[in-house]
């Protein structure tokens, strides 16, 4: 049985360097969870260590993807600059080692022409999908200006991981402070913030009809969907009040593939599995924010219910939907 991990983060620190001197409303304070004891080192290399963690983990392939923000803090032309530059790696990357790395594209989102355009171009490249965030500056991922975007992503048969994103300043000022500096990033980000930024802007693609227009588009939720999943019953009803064509289920069961992100808690897989099936689910760690042991995957392994569902799981979708040889 292998084992391919899709949500793998690596980083560009001169990209981060662009990112730190943007305005305080502008940029991105999680930036600074890169730095927490030696994930920066283990970002920036695409080489033997991440190699090495990998061996230790027993993972066969990473599916790299730029950290967080990517480019979508940028303004428009530094967007289109550093998105080509960092594919630019990713598949060098991919091409040194090609047994062992598979590549996200990072989309100039700041410019919705130029990311369709660098979608299709890294496609030539080889990279097997997209990583975007709800929101490049204060346009939503659903703004009909992005709609191009999808639409090339639906025509090449290339997923879009949705990955979350730390809320607006003034979003943060409302919701996630008076706690001090680190519990009120903690707060905005993996505590909570992250994932209902992640679980909003999946949800606002379904309302506005996204999957409608474009049936074929697939899309990735990490963290066992951003807690979409838990929810279904209360989301129901927007199906009906926007007007959709089909139930919220049916997009979260046919357009939405989940992934574990190094969460391998068996109770979030059998809620998971509860609500949609095993060939929509796929394997990650969020190298190097989190960092299972090979015990660790092998005991959490041992929760699905059929070697079908396991296998599917650590390697089979992920070939499915990536269309990587077997």
């Amino acid at each position: 049985m292998g084992l391919i991990a899709i949500e793998e983060h690596w980083n560009l620190p001169a990209l981060t360097d662009e990112v730190r001197r943007l305005p305080e409303g502008q940029g991105d304070p999680s930036i600074v969870l890169d730095e927490m004891g030696d994930n920066l080192e283990r970002l920036d290399d695409l080489g033997e260590l991440r190699l090495a963690m990998m061996d230790e983990q027993g993972v066969d392939v990473q599916v790299l993807s730029l950290a967080p923000p990517g480019t979508h803090p940028l303004d428009p032309a530094a967007a289109v600059e550093w998105s080509a530059r960092a594919n630019h790696i990713a598949a060098r990357a991919v091409a040194t080692h090609p047994d062992r790395f598979r590549a996200f594209a990072s989309l100039p989102m700041p410019d919705p022409g130029a990311a369709a355009a660098e979608l299709e171009r890294a496609a030539g490249l080889g990279l097997v999908g997209a990583m975007v965030y709800g929101r490049a500056g204060v346009v939503p991922l659903d703004d009909p200006r992005n709609d191009e975007v999808f639409a090339t992503a639906a025509r090449l048969g290339l997923p879009v991981f949705i990955h979350p994103q730390v809320p607006s300043q003034t979003v943060r000022e409302a919701a996630y402070s008076g706690f001090g500096g680190s519990t009120d990033l903690g707060l905005a980000t993996f505590g909570w913030g992250w994932h209902l930024e992640a679980a909003l802007a999946a949800l606002r693609l379904i309302v506005a009809g996204t999957f409608d227009r474009h049936p074929e588009l697939q899309i990735v939720l990490g963290h066992w969907g951003e807690l979409l999943l838990f929810w279904k019953d209360r989301i129901a009803s927007l199906a009906r009040t926007a007007g959709l064509e089909q139930s919220m289920l049916e997009y979260l069961r046919e357009n939405v593939w989940i992934t574990s992100s190094g969460m391998l808690d068996p109770a979030l897989l059998r809620h998971t599995l509860d609500i949609t099936t095993p060939d929509r689910l796929l394997f990650s760690t969020d190298y190097p924010f989190q960092r299972p042991s090979r015990d660790d995957i092998r005991s959490f392994l041992d929760a699905f219910p059929s070697d079908e569902a396991r296998t599917a799981f650590t390697e089979g979708n992920a070939r499915r939907l990536f269309r990587l040889p077997a």
